[in-house]
Formats: C-alpha cells, sequence, structure tokens
C-alpha cells in the first residue's frame, strides 16, 4: 500500500519510482509485534520461560494505542506551535487552511516512520521541531546574513548543527576563512589546503567541501523545486542516509531538515551477557539486561563479577591488603590498582659504599653510582677515572666554550659554573637592515626607525621599531560593529568579514510571560511571540479596568466599553464609547509659500467632551399637533412645522401660520380671503362679499347660455336657473324654433331630412316621416314611401323595362359594328394613298427629278382622309408588302 502522501495525489518532482527505492521491511519482522517504551516486548515464540504470555500481549497492545495516541499528539503540536489560536480575532480562514496542510506535510513525512514503530513518534522530537520551523515565518535565519531564509532560495545545511544558510553567504564565507588562515600561517600564500569552519558549530571542512551546487537535504536532487505540498528544500524521495551510530540501516523518513531519527527496525539480538536467547529489539535501542548475574573473573584474577547483566565487567569494587612496590609498607587498597608507591626515597647504599638511592620507591635492584664512572673536567677538554668522594679539578686550559652569542667563545681558564656575557664590540646590522653600528656582541642594535607596512589585518601600520619585514599580527581589538548593530567585534583585527554575532537575544512579549530567542539583530524585525496570557496593562482612560483581551504588542486598542459618565445638566449618563483618548488630526500649519511641501496629516491622542444628551423626552408642539420624542439636550416645546389650524374668527378658515405659541403679543392671523363657502348646484359665481359666517345672498347674476340647438343666445337669471327643477330647465334653455338639425347627422339612416320638432335638447326622433321617391334599376318605375321605410323597400323591373334593355344594347351593338368597318375602310384607304406615293417618289428619283411633297404635319389631305404620319403610315414604312422593294 503507498503511503497517506502518495494517495492524496503526486506532488510536483516525484518521481514514479521512488516507491521502489524505500527499503521495505522483511514480512517476517512485519509479524514480530512491537517494543513499547519500557524497552520491553514479548518474544516471537512462545517458551516455558514467559508463561504469561496473555498478559503481555495485552500489554504490549495498551502501549501500541498510547503511542499512537502520543504521535497524534506530536502532530496536532508541530502544527500548533506554527499557528495561532483559532479564538483570535486575527485568524483567517486562509490562516486555517495554511495549517491544516502544513499538519498534512508533516503527517506525510512521518508516516513511514510511524509505520514501523507501531505510532510511537516520541523519537522524531527533535526532527519535528527542525521541520515545523521551516513553516514558521523567519524562524529559520542565516547567521552570516542575518535575514531570513526562504523556500524559494537556495541553502546549504551543516552536516554538525544542521543550521541552513544561503548558499551565496556560506560560499563567500569559506573564501574568506580560507583567506585569511593561510594570509597568517602561510609563509608560500595559498599552497596549502586550509579548513574552513561552519559560522555556528565550527565544524571544519576542507576546501573540496565547499559547497558549489543547490541540493536536497538528502542530497539526490539538485536544485529541488519549491513544490507546497513538501517540506521546503526538500526532493520528496526516501531520505535513505545512513543511521548514526552506525547500524547498517537507512533513514526511512522523506528528505528532511535536522538528524536522522533513531533506526525503528526490529532485531533479534541477545542480552548484554550472551547468556539469554534472542529477542525482538528496536535497532536503536537493541542493548538489553537479561538480569542475571555475570560471574566472569575480574582483571585482579581474584574475584568474580557479581554485577547483573552487562557488557564490560568494571573494575574489581573490592578492597585487599596489598604491599608496596619497594615492599617496605602494606595496606588495604583497591583491587583494580595493585601496584602503588608509598613516596619514600630508597635509601639503600649504591655499590661505592659511599653514597646512598635517591630514587623514590621503586622495584628491583638500584643502580650504579653516577660518580664511579669517567668523568671530565669543567671545560670537557680532560677525562679522569677518581674515586667517587673525590671531585674533578679544572684543567688550567682555556675555556673556549661557546658563549650565549655563539660567535665567540669562553677566553678564561677552565672554571666551574656559566661562562661570563661576551663583551667584544662588533659592527652590528639593525633589525631592519638599515643602519650599522659598534656595539657590544651581548647587546641587539635597533635603530629607532618605524614600520610603514600595513599589517595582515590591512587597516593598521606596523609602527614597530626596526621592524625586519616580518610584521607581527594586529595586536588591536576589531572594533568593527557586527551584523547584528548591536555589539562590536571582539576578536583580533582582522581581514575581512566579521564572525557573526554570538549572542542572543530574547523577544518577550507585552507581560513578559512568553519569550522567543532570537540571534541578536533579529529582535528588531521579530514580531513578540503569541501570548495567551490577558493583558496587564492598565486602563488609560476613567474606567476602573479594560476590556478581557490577550497579550499582545504594541500600544492596548481604544476602550470601547461606554463612557456612563453622568452628563452636565441632565440625570442621564454618557451612552457613547469611551472617548478619553481619541486619534484626532493635528491643526496643519499654513504654509509660508508654494515652495515649502505640505507636510502629512499628524494624529494626536486627545480627551473629547461628552456629546450632549440625546435621550428622547416625549414634548408637545405650541399647537399641540404631535408629541415627539425629542432629545433631552433640546427639552422644551417647539414648532413642529405644520400649519397652525386654529379656527378664525371667521369661523370658516383656520390659522395658516406655523405652529406658533399664542400670547397676548402672539394671536393667530386674520381672516384676509374672500367666502368660499358653496355655492347652489349650478351657479358658477362666487358670493361678492368677504368671508362671512351664515348663509350667502342669493345670486341674482344673469347667466349667458345657448339653446338646444346651440344657434340662439339665450340670458336667464342665476337664481331662477339654479332653483328650477328638469322640466322647467328645458322650457328655459328653448329659442323657440324648428330644430336645425338634418337627420343625416343624427340618426344612423343617414337620410339628411331636417327634424321637423321645436329646438329640443338631445337626439332627434329615430323615425322620419318624409316622403322619398323609390325607383327600379332601370328607373323608369318609381313610388314614394316614408323615409324610416325606404331603406327596407325596393322595386323590381319589369317585362317592359328588360325589353327596353335588350333594344338599347343592340342598337349599341349596331353602332360600334359600323363604326369598325368605317375604320377598316379608312385604314384601306390611307395604305392604298402611301403605296401611290411611294410609287410615284421612285419614278422621279430614276428621272433625275421628283416632285417635291410638301405638307404640313399636322394638316390633312385635300380629300379629308387621315393625316399623313397616322399609325397605318408608320406600320406600312416599317413592314412593307413582299411586292415592292427599297
Amino acid at each position: 500500500m503507498e503511503p497517506a502522501w502518495r494517495q492524496q495525489g503526486r506532488g510536483r518532482g516525484r518521481s514514479q519510482n521512488s516507491q521502489e527505492e524505500r527499503p521495505r521491511p522483511p514480512q517476517k519482522e512485519k509479524a514480530v509485534p512491537g517494543v513499547g517504551r519500557g524497552g520491553r516486548g514479548p518474544k516471537a515464540d512462545p517458551s516455558p520461560d514467559l508463561p504469561q504470555a496473555g498478559a503481555v500481549q495485552s500489554k504490549f497492545e495498551e502501549i501500541r494505542r498510547s503511542n499512537q495516541a502520543a504521535a497524534r499528539r506530536l502532530v496536532e503540536s508541530q502544527v500548533g506551535s506554527s499557528s495561532s489560536s483559532s479564538s483570535d480575532e486575527d485568524e483567517s480562514e486562509d490562516g486555517s487552511q495554511k495549517e491544516g496542510q502544513r499538519g498534512r506535510i508533516l503527517a506525510s513525512t512521518f508516516t513511514t516512520y510511524t509505520h514501523q514503530t507501531g505510532g510511537d513518534a516520541s523519537a522524531l522530537t527533535r526532527t519535528g521541531q527542525y521541520v515545523s520551523e521551516l513553516f514558521q515565518s523567519g524562524a529559520v535565519t542565516c547567521l552570516i546574513c542575518i535575514a531570513s531564509v526562504r523556500r524559494t532560495q537556495a541553502v546549504w545545511s551543516c552536516s554538525g548543527c544542521f543550521s541552513l544558510f544561503h548558499l551565496p553567504c556560506i560560499q563567500k564565507w569559506a573564501r574568506d576563512s580560507v583567506f585569511l588562515v593561510s594570509s597568517v600561517t602561510d609563509e608560500d600564500f595559498g599552497q596549502k589546503e586550509h579548513p574552513w569552519p561552519c559560522p555556528k558549530c565550527r565544524t571544519e571542512y576542507p576546501p573540496s567541501s565547499t559547497p558549489s551546487r543547490y541540493t536536497c537535504y538528502c542530497g539526490k536532487l539538485q536544485d529541488p523545486p519549491a513544490d507546497p505540498w513538501l517540506v521546503p528544500h526538500s526532493c520528496g524521495a526516501v531520505c535513505q542516509r545512513q543511521l548514526k551510530p552506525s547500524c547498517g540501516h537507512t533513514c526511512l523518513l522523506l528528505c528532511h531538515p535536522g538528524p536522522c531519527p533513531p533506526c525503528p527496525k526490529m532485531v533479534s539480538v541477545s542480552c548484554l551477557c550472551g547468556k539469554a536467547r534472542p529477542l525482538p529489539r528496536r535497532c536503536s535501542n537493541k542493548a538489553w539486561c537479561c538480569q542475571q548475574r555475570c560471574g566472569r573473573l575480574l582483571a585482579c584474577q581474584q574475584h568474580t563479577c557479581s554485577e547483573p547483566c552487562h557488557s564490560e565487567c568494571a573494575p574489581c569494587p573490592r578492597v585487599s591488603l596489598q604491599s608496596c612496590v619497594c615492599g617496605r609498607q602494606k595496606a588495604e587498597r583497591p583491587c583494580a590498582g595493585p601496584r602503588w608507591t608509598c613516596q619514600q626515597v630508597c635509601g639503600a647504599p649504591l655499590s661505592c659504599r659511599n653514597h646512598t638511592c635517591e630514587q623514590v620507591c621503586h622495584d628491583g635492584a638500584c643502580p650504579p653510582c653516577p660518580r664511579s664512572l669517567s668523568r671530565s673536567c669543567p671545560c670537557g677538554k680532560t677525562r679522569s677515572s677518581l674515586p667517587c668522594t673525590e671531585e674533578v679539578p679544572p684543567c688550567g686550559d682555556t675555556c673556549d666554550r661557546p658563549l650565549s652569542c655563539q660567535k665567540h667563545t669562553c677566553s678564561m681558564r677552565c672554571h666551574r659554573g656559566s661562562c661570563e656575557t661576551c663583551r667584544q664590540e662588533v659592527e652590528k646590522e639593525c633589525r631592519c637592515g638599515k643602519h650599522r653600528k659598534k656595539t657590544a656582541c651581548h647587546k641587539e642594535y635597533l635603530c629607532d626607525s618605524k614600520c610603514p607596512k600595513t599589517r595582515n589585518c590591512q587597516r593598521h601600520q606596523c609602527r614597530r621599531k626596526c621592524c625586519p619585514g616580518n610584521c607581527p599580527p594586529c595586536d588591536q581589538s576589531c572594533g568593527r560593529t557586527l551584523g547584528c548593530r548591536n555589539h562590536k567585534c571582539p576578536s583580533v583585527c582582522h581581514q575581512g568579514s566579521c564572525y557573526p554575532c554570538p549572542e542572543t537575544v530574547e523577544v518577550r512579549c507585552s507581560c513578559g510571560s512568553s519569550v522567543l530567542v532570537v540571534p541578536c539583530g533579529r529582535e528588531r524585525t521579530t514580531k513578540p511571540p503569541r501570548c495567551r496570557e490577558a493583558c496587564r496593562s492598565p486602563p488609560s482612560c476613567h474606567h476602573p479596568s479594560r476590556e478581557p483581551h490577550r497579550c499582545h504588542p504594541g500600544p492596548c486598542p481604544p476602550c470601547r466599553q461606554l463612557c456612563l459618565l453622568p452628563l452636565p445638566g441632565c440625570s442621564h449618563t454618557c451612552p457613547q464609547p469611551c472617548h478619553d483618548l481619541v486619534l484626532v488630526r493635528s491643526q496643519q500649519v499654513q504654509l509660508a509659500g508654494p515652495w515649502e511641501q505640505p507636510s502629512e496629516p499628524a494624529f494626536m491622542k486627545k480627551a473629547l467632551p461628552c456629546p450632549p444628551c440625546q435621550v428622547p423626552i416625549l414634548t408637545s408642539c405650541f399647537g399641540e399637533h404631535e408629541v415627539t420624542p425629542v432629545p433631552c439636550c433640546r427639552q422644551g416645546q417647539f414648532s413642529c412645522e405644520r400649519p397652525c389650524g386654529r379656527p378664525l374668527a371667521c369661523g370658516n378658515h383656520q390659522c395658516s401660520r406655523k405652529c406658533h405659541l399664542v400670547t397676548d403679543g402672539n394671536q393667530c392671523e386674520m381672516c384676509e380671503e374672500g367666502c368660499s363657502k358653496p355655492r347652489p348646484p349650478g351657479c358658477p359665481h362666487s358670493c361678492p362679499r368677504p368671508c362671512h359666517p351664515g348663509d350667502c345672498p342669493p345670486c341674482n347674476q344673469m347667466i349667458r347660455q345657448r339653446c338646444h340647438c346651440k344657434i340662439s343666445m339665450l340670458y336667464v337669471e342665476c337664481t331662477k336657473l339654479t332653483a328650477a327643477d328638469a322640466q322647467l330647465k328645458v322650457q328655459l334653455g328653448t329659442c323657440g324654433n324648428q330644430c336645425p338639425k338634418e337627420e343625416e347627422e343624427e340618426q344612423p339612416s343617414g337620410c339628411g331630412h331636417r327634424c321637423k320638432q321645436v329646438c329640443h335638447p338631445g337626439e332627434c326622433e329615430e323615425k322620419c316621416h318624409q316622403k322619398v321617391k323609390l325607383r327600379c334599376s332601370c328607373r323608369r318605375i318609381k313610388k314614394e314611401v316614408p323615409c324610416s321605410l325606404s331603406s327596407q323597400s325596393s322595386l323590381q323591373c319589369d317585362d317592359v323595362c328588360r325589353e327596353q334593355r335588350q333594344r338599347v344594347s343592340q342598337l349599341k351593338e349596331a353602332e360600334l359594328r359600323a363604326a369598325e368597318e368605317e375604320e377598316q375602310r379608312r385604314l384601306q384607304e390611307e395604305l392604298e394613298a402611301f403605296e401611290k406615293r411611294q410609287q410615284r417618289g421612285r419614278r422621279n428619283k430614276r428621272g433625275g427629278g421628283g416632285e417635291e411633297w410638301t405638307m404640313s404635319r399636322r394638316g390633312r389631305p385635300a380629300g379629308g382622309g387621315a393625316p399623313p404620319w397616322s399609325w397605318s403610315l408608320w406600320a406600312a414604312c416599317c413592314c412593307p408588302p413582299p411586292s415592292t422593294t427599297c
């Protein structure tokens, strides 16, 4: 079965055969149950030595479940350490998705290992810390440039301390380190290869190990791509690095930073003493004790080991009576150290019988007397054999031993003791070679000229008197500011960049409960750690305590509690949020001229006064039109801006002024309008009196109106007209003449006869009684009928009418035939006349002369025939008969 990270989908840059490269444990090891944290586990096969196999199996299952729970807690803790609590106000949905992705990446990295250990993740704490720091923003810092290491940058990892550095930074560090060592120690600069150290743990690397390529942690893939579903700078394949201490197995985690965890493989090993039968154990914890007595003979060759099962026996802890080397003293001494000295001088007489042995407690015979051997005089020229009790006298010759100058010899006679100082005068050259002078041989001649060369630091001059050229290393302090910008380099003045600041700084939260240790110099850019404690800052407003919130960097947020201070002039309290410290834009300074640039607006904290009380108080207006809640600060009667509405003295109208307070000097207005009382129905005139109480007088004006037929103008008194009933109104509107309306206008029959009634309202009678004549279709027969019945009656033609129509049609046909025959005759005559003219014209052309035919185009021939330009002439010209020729 594939691991969890492959079941979720293959990531970018992973090979298809990476599954085959993973080392798989043999099947027999899978069948062996795991071992708990205590290092004990059941054997593979039941044996009589372990009768409680069922109890051991149940204990194993309990331990396995606890290990699986510990693995889950480890993954959750690693995810939780790089994320904030879900109750934080600044946590968003994107942040929770990122934390879930980190948890899945961590779980997929450790899946293969936890499968081997049965869920035990206790050995992954250190490795998990390195992996978790890669996901925290700014947690991994390059100690050379003091900058954060991003997942898209090329890096190099130290094999000793597993710190990450930028690849260009560590390359420059290695070159500078080798250059500095070579410039100080090499006489032939650059001829020797010097190692360069790690900036943090000082692990030394040869120059050949200077990184030149960007590889993943396990070194299999060069330039690993930045995959969001993998650990940063990882290739995603199995690590397969040799585990330490070396056991023959390789790492089972995916390519990861930090050290490899202990070997999780199960191996069958015996106990430390080798007496018990082999048991399955973790390879990383395969040493176990059978608790049996060792019984091996110790180095003292007297006692046996009584300790329980172990690998190598300790020295014998027992005490026994032992003699010293010389045998003079005996004492109780540990069996582990049988040889000891009593620290007494031997004192035994030597072979000369004149002197004693001066060596401290020793074994064996004393050495011979050193004075009984052949001895020389003080200058070493004469040797003699004298008894050990006599001293060798000086020989009397010149000493000739070399003096301390190593150029001259002693000129005194052979003498005891050291020779005196050489006092000869010689011409000496100073150490720098610039001056020469005669001086005593034992004295060194140094001139006063100072060396102008620069020392190895390339910053300070040598300035040593009479320097021979090998200027000593600079002994001044470097004193340059380190990359942290807080400390100065304490080393001796050197060339190249200084070592990173070794100090660490604690970045604390506001209350000091949470501490984050960062390299010196990063405290200015590192955010304070998240703290789950409550903020302890005292309130800056009038409230006794702040709103409960978590510890945070910077100033506390503005107080959002209600002000609740008593307002002046009333009994209410301020309901607004606390306004003791409010950011207010400061007043802008007026510019002196257009050459000055306006500055950015500045803000300052200022205490604002409480706003006016806005508690609503029910108050009526001056005219008591409405009861409105009015803010407490404006309590009192008010004008609602509506019309006053109080009745005026006329009793018909109301005051039109805006709502006002009525006092002796502020009364309602006087009515200045005309009478607006309703008039009798039909009276279009208004009352001539001003607005008054009571009824209006009757209207005496004349009304001009047209009669019913709309022809005459009538004048009727308004009072009579409005008081008349319907019949009287009809009589008053009649002019007495005949109705001028025609039936064509009013009746649907449209006969066009005039109405016979006197001027009347409404429509005329529907039936017209006027007599009209009705004829047949040939208009020979006629009959008079009422106009209203003319549309319903009709006259049919009789036989006489039909005979007349037949005779008329026969006469018309005869006329048409005569006209056609006359036309045919006329056309024939025109054609014959035209042909004759054509023949006459041809004869005139042949005779050399011709008669000119002149005729008006609009005239006719003398015979009264058709004009020469008729259509028959044109047809004859265009289509001549076949007998004629052109």
